[in-house]
C-alpha cells in the first residue's frame, strides 16, 4: 500500500475559494480529542484502498493500481465507456446540483447521517482527526495523504482551503456530457456521492477546474490509472458518456 513523506503544505489561497469551499457545519473552534483516522474500513497496513476494491466509494483514499490482473480490470472498465462530443456549458450552474455540501441528497452513502457531504469525507480519509469541540461532524484538524501530489498535509481548519473536495467527474463536464437533462435528484447524487469524491491538495484541485482527463491528470504518475478507473467508476454507475479524448486518455494510464 503507498507510503507517502511527511511534507506540510501551506501557500495562500484566495479568500473566495476558502468561501466557496467550506460550507457546511460550521462553528466556534476548539477541537476535541483525535478520533481514528478516516473510514471504518482502513486497515492498520495501509489508509488508501484501490478503487478497483472501493466500488461504493466508502473507503478511504485511492491507492495505485498495481498488477496484471488489476491493470486488465482496469483496462476492461474504461474501454467499456461510451463516448460522444463534449455539449455547450449553456445554463450550468452549481446550484443545479444542490447547494454543497448537503446530507440530503438521497440514495448515496452518508446521507442522512446528521454530517454533510465535505465533513464526511474529510472524516473518511482524514487520519489523526479532531473535531470541534462537542460535535462528531466538524472536523477541524487532520492529516491527509492527498492521492493527487503524494504529499502529506497537516490540515487546520484555519486554512481550510488547503484542503479541497474535489468532483472526479467535474459537475461542469457531467452538464456537457448529458446531466443538463437529468433529474435534479440525481444531480444533487452525483454532486455528493462519495464514490465521486476525494479530499485532495487545494492547489491541485484549482489546477484541475472542470477538466477531463485528456486535459488534467494527477501530478503524482503512480496515481493515475487508479484514478481513471475512479473516473470510469463514476461516469458507468451515471450513465455519463465521456469524450473519445478523455476515453484514450485514460486507457493510456492503464496501459491500454
Amino acid at each position: 500500500m503507498r507510503r507517502h513523506g511527511r511534507i506540510r503544505i501551506g501557500g495562500a489561497v484566495a479568500a473566495a475559494l476558502a468561501l466557496a469551499l467550506v460550507t457546511g457545519c460550521e462553528g466556534a473552534e476548539g477541537d476535541s480529542a483525535p478520533a481514528s483516522g478516516g473510514g471504518a474500513e482502513a486497515s492498520a497496513a495501509g489508509h488508501a484502498a484501490s478503487p478497483l476494491n472501493n466500488p461504493d466509494g466508502t473507503e478511504p483514499g485511492l491507492a495505485p493500481v498495481t498488477g496484471d490482473g488489476p491493470r486488465t480490470k482496469a483496462r476492461d472498465l474504461v474501454d467499456g465507456l461510451k463516448t460522444k462530443g463534449r455539449g455547450p456549458k449553456t445554463g450550468y450552474d452549481r446550484d443545479e446540483f444542490g447547494y454543497a455540501w448537503m446530507d440530503t441528497a438521497d440514495g448515496v452513502p452518508f446521507a442522512r447521517n446528521g454530517c454533510d457531504t465535505r465533513n464526511d469525507l474529510l472524516k473518511r480519509d482524514g487520519q489523526e482527526v479532531r473535531f470541534k469541540s462537542g460535535s462528531d461532524c466538524v472536523v477541524v484538524a487532520m492529516t491527509l495523504d492527498d492521492p493527487y501530489t503524494g504529499t502529506s498535509i497537516e490540515w487546520r481548519k484555519q486554512k481550510a482551503s488547503e484542503v479541497q473536495i474535489d468532483h472526479v467527474v467535474p459537475l461542469s463536464y457531467s452538464w456537457q456530457m448529458g446531466s443538463s437533462r437529468w433529474p435534479e435528484n440525481k444531480r444533487k447524487q452525483l454532486a455528493n456521492d462519495p464514490l465521486n469524491l476525494l479530499p485532495v491538495e487545494g492547489g491541485a484541485n484549482s489546477a484541475k477546474r472542470d477538466s477531463g482527463p485528456a486535459s488534467w491528470l494527477p501530478p503524482d504518475k503512480s496515481i493515475r490509472c487508479a484514478y481513471a478507473v475512479r473516473f470510469a467508476q463514476v461516469a458507468t454507475k451515471y450513465e455519463l458518456a465521456v469524450t473519445t479524448a478523455d476515453r484514450e486518455a485514460m486507457q493510456r494510464q492503464c496501459g491500454g
